[in-house]
């Protein structure tokens, strides 16, 4: 155990590989449902990418427009196969000496080192960082006025930050969300901080349930090379770029934009309870028989005793409303409301 994950057991963290709860994750998906909670976000790592060349590096690999990123902005953005296909999604932003990503932790290993193949001649060096930096998640109607309560001085729009340096980074993904990247020896004050301003210790699969329902995507090993951006609505959530130059799939990718009807999308969706979904189960509609009509992308247990999900549907499934986890005959799911339109 590290001195971070030493301070959350104190507080009364239940550990796992990537995850943690201080609580039963249903009551925890409870706090998350109408107060304000912060969540040690275990599941994702960091990696820095440093030197002169860091923007032109990126740029060239990723789905988003590295080189006009604001120094005060951040972006969603992808890393893709050459068949289009998402090996990585991942939150990136500008620091002082280049960039940092933060993307799941059970893919960063592999990625980093797939990554790494392309530095060549670059000036950048890359570096898994998760060790050094902690990131928090902080969401809820009283989201705003804890990080304020704690120090922190929170961006006024959705992806833009503030702050840095030797100080906490706080990013900001909407309306109520946030994540605060914070050295790791800082962090257990700032947590303790966020906690006596009012925030709710919470657990991995609270933070994952905000993001589901904010309809943000996140790559996992079950789903690498599942999907492509449209798929995951990755162009409706500002992860893509289509006026930048080439990157690894991007021909797919615009192609998928600009010629014909996008056949699947990503959709939000409850699961009852009894089941036991998991990101890259299959699901299943009438119109496509014993063939799977598409995946779960991420869940997340809800307070009711279910769940909810991200699925990747074709759209004639979703649009006849019969949705069937892992067989044709299995459970059935019921289609939620996003924040944003499918278009």
């Amino acid at each position: 155990m590290t001195a971070w994950t030493e301070h959350l057991a104190r507080q009364g963290a239940t550990l796992g590989e990537h995850t943690l709860h201080f609580s039963d994750p249903r009551a925890e998906a409870g706090a998350a449902d109408g107060g304000t909670i912060v969540v040690p976000l275990l599941h994702l790592g960091t990696i820095r990418a440093v030197g002169p060349d860091s923007a032109a590096f990126l740029h060239n690999l990723v789905s988003n427009d590295v080189q006009k990123l604001a120094a005060d902005a951040a972006c969603w953005n992808s890393f893709n196969s050459p068949k289009g296909r998402m090996i990585a999604s991942f939150l990136l932003w500008s620091e002082a000496e280049g960039h940092a990503l933060a993307l799941s932790a059970d893919i960063l290993p592999a990625f980093l080192k797939k990554f790494s193949m392309y530095v060549l001649r670059s000036k950048v060096k890359l570096a898994d960082t998760s060790a050094d930096t902690v990131l928090l998640g902080v969401a809820g109607a009283g989201a705003t006025q804890a990080l304020q309560a704690a120090g922190l001085v929170p961006p006024a729009a959705a992806m833009k930050q503030s702050g840095g340096g030797d100080g906490p980074r706080c990013i900001r993904l909407g309306d109520d969300s946030y994540i605060v990247a914070v050295t790791a020896a800082a962090a257990p004050q700032l947590f303790d901080a966020l906690v006596a301003a009012g925030a709710t210790k919470a657990g991995t699969a609270a933070w994952q349930l905000t993001m589901i329902r904010a309809g943000l995507p996140l790559i996992t090993t079950p789903t690498q090379e599942e999907f492509v951006a449209q798929m995951l609505n990755y162009e409706l959530i500002g992860g893509v770029s289509f006026q930048k130059g080439c990157y690894p799939g991007q021909e797919i990718v615009a192609r998928t934009q600009y010629l014909g009807k996008l056949k699947k999308r990503m959709y939000r969706v409850a699961i009852p309870a009894g089941e036991s979904p998991a990101a890259g189960s299959d699901l299943f509609a009438p119109d496509f028989g014993e063939q799977s009509a598409g995946k779960l992308v991420n869940v997340a247990p809800a307070a009711d005793g279910g769940y909810e999900a991200l699925a990747v549907l074709q759209c004639s499934s979703a649009e006849a409303g019969e949705i069937r986890l892992g067989t044709p005959d299995g459970a059935k799911l019921t289609l939620l409301a996003l924040p944003y339109a499918l278009s």
